[in-house]
C-alpha cells in the first residue's frame, strides 16, 4: 500500500479503494450494464459476457436484486432489466440532490440581468423538471412553480437538450410524435429544426422568439455533470424584446459552462466533440 492508502489490484493497475467486495462489485457492474446495454432486456449469458463473470454468479446475483426488486425477469424471453425498486431510490437522490447551491447564483444574477424569469430544470424520465428558479422585475410576470414539468421536446430547452444528445438518443426522440419544438405537433418544421440544434452546438444557447406563447422569449443552454453526462438545461423566459435574444443567448450559455464546470464537467472536452454541421 502507497502512502495515498491506495493499492495495486492483482493486474497492477492502481485503485483507489481498498477494501472492495467482490460480489457487490459485480452487482454494481450487473446494475451498470442494464442500465448501458443496448437493448432494455438483456439475456444471462450476454449480461455475464459484458461483465466477466460466470453464468452461475451473475444468475446468483440477479435473483438477489431481483429480490430486492432493482432487476426484473421476463419468465417467458428469460431476459432480465432493471426493476421498479430502482424507481423510489432515484427520486430519493433527486429530491436530495441540492442543485440549488450551485445554479442560486448564476439563476440570480441572470433574472437581474435580464428583468426575466431563470430556471433550472433536471431531465428525468423523458420530462425536465424545474429543481431551481429566479424571478426577475418583469412588467409582465411569468410564474412557473418548482416540480413543474416539460416535455423534452419542449420549444428552446427541447433544442438546446436535443442538440447535445448523444447521436442514438438524438434519433430515437426525433422519431417520436410529440414534437414540441415549433409550439403545436403540426408546426414543426424538420428542416428548419435540425438548423436550429447545429446553430445551438455552435453558440451554445437555443432560442423560443414567442412560437410557444406570443409576446414570451427563451433562451436555453444544457448543462453537464460529471462524466459529461447531459443533465438538465437552464433558460431564461420573459417579454425582452427579440433585439436582445443573442445577447441574453449568450449570457446563459456562459453560465451554464461555469454550471457544468461546478458540477465536474470537462465542457471544452464536450463541445470539442460535438458535430456542428447542419443535420
Amino acid at each position: 500500500m502507497n502512502k495515498e492508502g491506495t493499492k495495486k489490484d492483482t493486474k497492477g493497475v492502481k485503485s483507489g479503494y481498498t477494501s472492495l467486495v467482490p460480489a457487490v462489485e459485480q452487482a454494481g457492474k450487473i446494475l451498470v450494464c442494464l442500465a448501458q446495454g443496448p437493448s432494455f432486456k438483456m439475456r444471462l449469458t450476454d449480461i455475464c459476457n459484458h461483465v466477466d463473470i460466470h453464468k452461475s454468479k451473475g444468475y446468483s446475483i440477479l435473483n438477489t436484486l431481483q429480490k430486492f426488486g432493482f432487476v426484473q425477469k421476463d419468465p417467458e424471453a428469460k431476459t432480465y432489466s432493471l426493476g421498479p425498486g430502482l424507481i423510489s431510490l432515484s427520486r430519493r437522490v433527486l429530491d436530495n440532490l441540492d442543485y440549488q447551491e450551485v445554479v442560486a447564483p448564476f439563476l440570480g444574477t441572470l433574472a437581474k440581468q435580464t428583468k426575466s424569469t431563470a430556471l433550472f430544470g433536471v431531465i428525468a424520465d423523458g420530462h425536465l423538471f424545474v429543481v431551481a428558479k429566479r424571478e426577475g422585475n418583469q412588467d409582465i410576470g411569468i410564474t412557473i412553480r418548482l416540480g413543474h414539468r416539460f416535455p423534452i421536446t419542449w420549444g428552446a430547452h427541447g433544442k438546446a437538450i436535443v442538440a447535445f444528445l448523444p447521436d442514438v438518443e438524438r434519433e430515437r426522440i426525433m422519431a417520436g410524435e410529440k414534437l414540441y419544438f415549433h409550439g403545436d405537433v403540426s408546426q414543426l418544421d424538420r428542416d428548419r429544426l435540425q438548423k436550429e440544434l447545429a446553430a445551438c452546438r455552435r453558440s451554445g444557447f437555443a432560442v423560443d422568439r414567442g412560437e410557444l406563447s406570443p409576446g414570451i422569449n427563451a433562451v436555453a443552454s444544457p448543462v453537464f455533470g460529471s462524466h459529461g453526462k447531459l443533465i438538465g438545461c437552464l433558460f431564461v423566459i420573459g417579454t425582452f424584446p427579440a433585439s436582445l435574444i443573442q445577447q441574453y443567448g449568450s449570457m446563459v450559455a456562459e453560465s451554464a459552462r461555469k454550471i457544468s464546470y461546478a458540477l465536474g464537467a470537462d465542457v471544452e472536452q464536450i463541445y470539442h466533440h460535438v458535430p456542428m454541421d447542419d443535420g
